[in-house]
Formats: C-alpha cells, sequence, structure tokens
C-alpha cells in the first residue's frame, strides 16, 4: 500500500469554506477511485486552521491516477489561494506478510 499524509494551514477567512470542500474531496477520492482505499480529514483542536489528512492507495500508480481525476483538480484549484501552506509526504506502508 502507497499512503500520502498532507498538512495543511488555511487562511482564517476560508477555514468553513475549505472544511466542506475537503471533505467532498475525500467522500469523492473514496467513492470514486478504487484505488484509493482510505481517505482521513482531521482538524486540529486547539487551531481550526490546520487540517491533516491520511489518505492509502494501492499503490503509486493509483495515486498518480488520483491526481489525474477531475474531482483533485477542481478541488486543487479552488482552494489554493486558501492556503498559507501545503506540505504533503509519500509513504510505502509496511504490512507484515
Amino acid at each position: 500500500m502507497y499512503a500520502v499524509t498532507v498538512t495543511f494551514v488555511v487562511k482564517e477567512e476560508h477555514v468553513d469554506a475549505f472544511e466542506k470542500v475537503m471533505k467532498k474531496q475525500a467522500s469523492n477520492s473514496l467513492s470514486l477511485e478504487p484505488g484509493c482505499h482510505h481517505f482521513d480529514v482531521c482538524f486540529d483542536q486547539s487551531d481550526r486552521k490546520r487540517v491533516f489528512l491520511y489518505e492509502l492507495y494501492t499503490d503509486k500508480a493509483a495515486f498518480d491516477e488520483h491526481l489525474k481525476t477531475t474531482h483533485f483538480l477542481d478541488f486543487d484549484a479552488k482552494v489554493k489561494d486558501w492556503l498559507i501552506s501545503k506540505t504533503a509526504e509519500n509513504w510505502n506502508q509496511w504490512s507484515p506478510e
């Protein structure tokens, strides 16, 4: 499995709108992408501007396909000016054999 983590810091005036479109993005990824197995959206309890994602894909190819989907491209374009920062990291998930 291929894991992706993303940490966003959202501009204060866009927090509510970001939350709405972020939840829709997660839902779309899970329902429309067979290679997306898990998509957690976590909101910092002490700072609403901080949002953390944990996404799990079959493999890197499935994640690469995710980046080409209409719903991702629309989301990415919509929120880019709402952000202070975005940090993404990619991980290979270990699983016992």
